[in-house]
């Protein structure tokens, strides 16, 4: 197992060793000594080895969970987005790079699955050999130092992970002698492990040999070398996300138990600094082996020095009012966690980690000043004066780098995948238009029944059913709304169809748990007084992406509206009868519902989770457009779970949609709809509709 240890070594010729912020230089010992044979030695160029004491900051870049979004474009609503994408996270690393003497830049996983620029050249035209993935082109054009593997870089299996990291996998199914061009930088892993070998996977850390910039204590500059260890660890989930591709090839070991093994090598080897890359974040819970955030517990590993995470797609040190970590050992201010410095660098380049580490050397070697450590977050989005967005500039580098591709990829998501013989629209989804959410249900529903057969016997006897909802429901205007013309359906239609990257998610509840979730949606409407004469507007402000509904013929429902909240679902039917309170169901949703969605049933905390999939709902919709081709109204978009409970008011009962957007829902069968005013006066293209609630 190749280390890239530097033991006995000594840097040579200054112009080869240059500071950390200019070159990553990975040697084997043969490999400097061949190079210190031929500088020979006695070259005053050479940096000196002072044996008085000196100080130096090492400033630790981090990017994570890049997911393939080179560009600040969105493939699947063909238009830029300047919010997000590696592109602009390359103008923070060089920034940082010209403030700090001294930096160390990692990638912490995640890296080369999540668009449809990933997808094209994974799949639709896999990349050769000779050529390097967008992503990683992309990254190279930055020079990074190390990185780790995530969970998603085993999405398209081993023979394509071997593949784009230059081969030297010794694992079943895998042709480990390949030789491409590969990623560009030592990936580290140190608890996943081939079957084959009993080894891990690949190198589980690197031993990377620099040169610091320091000031010694006379004051003057001072160029010092340092060895610097980096470690990485994924999430053992990535054994069931992608079994079909890993089981009996790979195994996987905690976090803290990895590191327990392979961080005293490190020391061993000398390494003056541990840097630890987790593709994991925080969790509260017993540690267990198979956690899938366990930062908490390996920051108490003796020897790492620092730490960055990922994989929840969240911040740290979050310094807001209600920071998202606030468990025992967290210190958002002093950005630490057990007294580790750490950082978590959101997800898709929306920020850059920067952790500054104070280090001393004692004439000998280099340690960690124990405190004047500091950690942020550099985001690529802030705001002026006025509080308007405003973006950091794109690195006009990037762009040129992998616009074939990237051009590639927009022809790709325009190529048709299906057809429909109708106008998929969510104008009317607020008064009972299933048009454009039923095809969510059914391709969730059919996903999470599909693995639950082949993967989870236990719960084969449970009816598997899903929610979803109405995620542009007018909230910024007539043009806020999904609506997908009748004819072709290509794949970035699916961005109408399901708005957020979020993920499939199955959670396991009862029939008083279904009932409480509904009631929890209900909240979308105001309560409504039937002797009022005067107009009553039907839409609260609980946000549309929030008002979760079921669209099968399985389960009836309706919502009376006249009644106050939490007492308005009536008449709950499942398969014709009123539903068992008790019998259990799987419902298909997605993962920011079922891990933060207590405010609707408290079981909706994590905790009632049977499966969290490693695919995004999004992808889960193409492909049963894929797999189903002829989308048509009476086959997906006419179940209506749920009615409005029939009343009759005194006075019009009101909403708001797009303008001239009668004709959907009289397609959808809403004959209770009016016309009111063609412009509502709200100047936001709209126009007021009411609502018969007696029909």
């Amino acid at each position: 197992m190749q280390d890239f240890d530097l033991s006995g070594a000594k840097l040579c010729a200054d112009g080869f060793f240059s500071t950390l912020r200019h070159r990553r230089h990975v040697l084997t010992a043969v490999g400097c000594a061949a190079l210190l044979a031929a500088c020979g030695g006695s070259d005053d160029n050479s940096p000196p080895v002072a044996s008085q004491s000196a100080t130096a900051t090492l400033a630790v870049l981090e990017t994570t969970d890049l997911h393939f979004n080179v560009r600040s474009y969105d493939y699947f609503k063909l238009a830029e987005d300047k919010s997000y994408g590696f592109e602009r996270t390359a103008t923070l690393i060089r920034q940082a790079r010209k403030e700090f003497a001294n930096t160390l830049l990692v990638d912490n996983g995640d890296t080369i699955q999540g668009t449809a620029l990933a997808d094209y050249e994974a799949e639709i035209k896999p990349i050769a050999c000779t050529q390097q993935l967008s992503m990683y082109k992309a990254m190279s054009a930055l020079s990074f130092d190390a990185g780790t593997l995530g969970n998603h870089e085993f999405n398209y299996g081993l023979p394509f992970l071997n593949h784009v990291l230059g081969g030297g996998l010794d694992v079943e199914g895998v042709n480990a002698s390949q030789k491409c061009v590969g990623n560009g930088y030592p990936a580290v892993l140190a608890n996943v492990y081939s079957s084959k070998t009993k080894k891990p996977l690949v190198q589980p850390y690197a031993v990377l040999e620099r040169t610091m910039v320091a000031k010694g204590s006379d004051g003057k500059e001072v160029k010092l070398p340092i060895k610097i260890g980096v470690i990485g660890f994924t999430t053992p989930g990535i054994m069931n996300w992608d079994k079909r591709y890993l089981e009996g090839k790979v195994y996987t070991e905690g976090a803290v138990e990895a590191a327990s093994k392979y961080v005293p090598e490190l020391r061993a080897k000398g390494a003056d600094v541990v840097v630890a890359l987790l593709h994991g974040g925080l969790d509260g819970l017993a540690y267990s082996a198979s956690m899938e955030n366990p930062g908490l517990y390996l920051s108490k590993v003796a020897g790492i020095d620092a730490m960055v995470m990922g994989h929840q797609h969240s911040v740290f040190p979050d310094l807001s009012a209600k920071p998202v970590y606030s468990q025992t050992g967290v210190d958002n201010q002093a950005g630490t966690i057990n007294g580790v410095p750490a950082v978590m660098a959101n997800s898709w380049g929306k920020a850059l980690g920067v952790i500054q580490l104070p280090l001393q050397w004692d004439g000998k070697k280099w340690s960690v000043a124990k405190t004047g450590s500091k950690s942020e977050l550099r985001n690529i989005q802030n705001k002026d004066a006025a509080g308007s967005a405003v973006f950091v500039d794109a690195d006009p580098a990037i762009a040129p780098l992998v616009e074939t591709q990237h051009q590639a990829a927009i022809s790709y998501v325009k190529t048709p995948i299906g057809s429909t013989d109708f106008r998929m629209s969510t104008l009317f989804a607020d008064v009972g238009d299933p048009g454009a959410i039923q095809i969510v249900n059914q391709a969730q529903q059919a996903y999470v029944a599909n693995y639950i057969k082949a993967n989870l016997p236990q719960y084969a006897s449970l009816p598997v059913l899903s929610v979803s909802a109405p995620f542009k429901s007018g909230f910024q205007g007539g043009k806020d709304f999904t609506d997908v013309a009748a004819g072709p359906l290509a794949i970035y239609n699916a961005a109408d169809l399901y708005l957020y990257p979020n993920t499939v998610y199955a959670v396991k509840v009862n029939g008083a748990d279904i009932k409480s979730w509904l009631e929890a949606a209900a909240k979308r409407f105001n309560q409504i007084d039937v002797n009022k004469t005067s107009e009553q507007p039907l839409i609260s402000s609980f946000p549309g992406y929030n008002f979760d509904m079921f669209t099968t013929a399985d389960m009836q429902y309706e919502i009376d509206v006249t009644q106050p909240v939490g007492s308005r679902i009536k008449n709950l039917n499942y398969l014709g009868k009123p539903i068992d309170m008790a019998k259990e169901f799987v419902i298909a949703t997605n993962n920011y519902r079922a891990t933060s969605g207590a405010s609707f049933i408290p079981k909706l905390d994590g905790s009632s989770t049977i499966w969290a999939s490693p695919d995004a709902n999004r992808d889960v919709v193409i492909e049963y457009v894929r797999k189903n081709p002829q989308i048509t109204r009476a086959i997906n978009g006419t179940a209506k779970s749920w009615r409005f409970t029939k009343v009759t008011t005194a006075g019009p009962v009101v909403f708001s949609s797009g303008i001239g957007a009668l004709s959907v829902a009289q397609a959808a069968g809403l004959s209770g709809v009016t016309v009111l005013m063609a412009d509502d006066g709200s100047g936001k293209d709209t126009s007021k509709y009411q609502l018969d609630l007696s029909k």
